[in-house]
């Protein structure tokens, strides 16, 4: 089964153009009033990457982004989960922190439970974060009885991978085994991997904003909603690549 995609938008005011959306908190912080969500909901993102990549820490406080979270929950019907502020494990982001995975993981977990502190209503995705597959299942370790059974829970760390589908699903098939009722959600997942077999029905749900690079790649106007509408249909018609085996390893 296809998992539910959430385009991501630069633009909260184009949300509604798309059936379910993916926003990042970045942009909707400083704004004044409310926008008109999608229709089947939308998911808010800590803007982890950003901050990270550009910083090597988080510039937003727990206090600050329990604050964005309560606001728009309360502002914007329809949100469906605030994601974690969690420590990405790719190579050139270990580089610009200075720390280790096992650290990274520390800090996702000490996170969660800060931000969950401050939250009041709103659904608040854990993520887990690693690189190996090990390494995953030891961050679902870390997590304990925090993940309960049926939990929404992000899947970190994959966006680079999406040259090659069943990288991803040596992550996620592992994960899915240990706990096959978790719903798993990818970050960053693209046409490539959501056409792969393994891939589609590994995830629960997933997110991209592949169609803005894709436009300013070919020389088109890459803030235009009318690009992701057409990526939306896109996924939406993606032939199913079928393997003739099981899950990956």
């Amino acid at each position: 089964m296809r998992p539910r995609f959430y385009c991501g938008m630069d633009h909260c005011s184009d949300a509604d153009r798309v059936p379910r959306s993916c926003i990042s908190v970045r942009t909707i912080r400083k704004r004044k009033g409310g926008f008109n969500p999608s229709k089947r909901g939308w998911i808010m993102d800590s803007g982890a990457f950003t901050e990270i990549s550009t910083h090597g820490c988080y510039v937003t406080s727990h206090d600050e982004y329990g604050r964005d979270i309560n606001r728009w929950h309360s502002a914007v019907p329809g949100l469906q989960a605030a994601v974690a502020q969690d420590w990405m494990c790719e190579d050139f982001i270990l580089e610009k922190t200075g720390k280790t995975i096992a650290e990274h993981q520390s800090l996702t977990v000490e996170s969660y439970d800060e931000v969950l502190r401050r939250v009041r209503k709103a659904y608040l995705m854990p993520v887990l974060q690693g690189y190996e597959p090990r390494e995953y299942l030891h961050h679902l370790s870390m997590y304990g009885s925090r993940l309960k059974r049926g939990a929404w829970v992000g899947v970190g760390s994959l966006c680079k991978r999406n040259i090659r589908p069943s990288a991803i699903s040596d992550v996620l098939g592992p994960i899915k085994r240990h706990r096959p009722d978790l719903k798993l959600h990818g970050f960053g997942i693209k046409t490539t991997s959501l056409q792969d077999e393994l891939v589609s029905d590994l995830l629960w749900s997933c997110d991209s904003m592949a169609w803005s690079f894709a436009a300013r790649m070919e020389g088109r106007n890459q803030h235009s909603p009318l690009e992701a509408i057409r990526f939306v249909e896109k996924i939406s018609k993606l032939p199913i690549q079928r393997h003739l085996f099981g899950i990956g390893t």
